[in-house]
């Protein structure tokens, strides 16, 4: 049933993403709730596996792989529709990828995504509960706030015209604050793997060395 409810959600994103083409359409004031309801069965999917017992790998790894669908595919729209600068669906992205990859690669060395961080910063940003809620809300918030206000400028076009500067500047704040401390969850991860014995910055050390060796 939890993985059930997880391809559920991954099928909605995808009807929320039809919604947010359909410009100046009644529809598009559903987006808000959807996406509303796309993140509470985030958090559904994983109580109902442990309440069920329906714990697996193949559950948390699906969980995890709808999750970051579900983030970058929103940035990507997002941008696509001329919402966001282009960059910042980039900067996502791009940090997802990393992430993921020196996670797995923790992974296969029987280290857990927050247990393998070793600094006091990487511990709070990275691994912190707090910081993980207020990463998680704020992207929330975020995503939430431009669905909302995504169809006001072609249904409402008065009231959007007279509010757009504030408007806009609330959805910048909340963009870039995003962006921001996304960038400053990510660095720490990919420190401290580049700072590794096996790491990249190792790897420059042992080609240095044998370059010299080879003089």
């Amino acid at each position: 049933m939890a993985n059930g409810i997880t391809l559920v959600r991954f099928i909605l994103l995808y009807v929320l993403v039809g919604m947010a083409y359909q410009e100046g359409s009644l529809w598009q004031l559903a987006n808000f709730p959807l996406l509303v309801v796309i993140f509470i069965l985030d958090g559904i999917d994983g109580y109902v596996a442990r309440k069920r017992h329906e714990e697996s790998l193949f559950g948390a790894i699906f969980d995890i792989a709808v999750d970051r669908i579900v983030e970058n595919v929103l940035w990507l729209v997002l941008a696509d529709l001329n919402v966001i600068p282009v960059w910042v669906a980039i900067v996502f992205v791009t940090r997802g990828f990393l992430v993921d990859s020196v996670r797995a690669h923790g992974a296969s060395r029987g280290e857990t995504p927050f247990g393998m961080m070793t600094s006091q910063i990487g511990k709070f940003l990275v691994a912190g509960r707090f910081m993980r809620i207020f990463y998680a809300v704020l992207k929330g918030t975020a995503f939430g706030y431009i669905f909302m206000i995504q169809p006001w400028e072609f249904l409402y076009p008065a009231f959007y015209i007279r509010w757009h500067v504030p408007l806009e500047l609330v959805k910048e704040v909340l963009v870039y604050v995003t962006v921001a401390l996304c960038v400053a969850r990510g660095l720490p991860v990919i420190l401290e793997f580049a700072l590794q014995e096996d790491g990249l910055f190792a790897a420059l050390r042992g080609h240095g060395s044998a370059s010299k060796a080879q003089r």
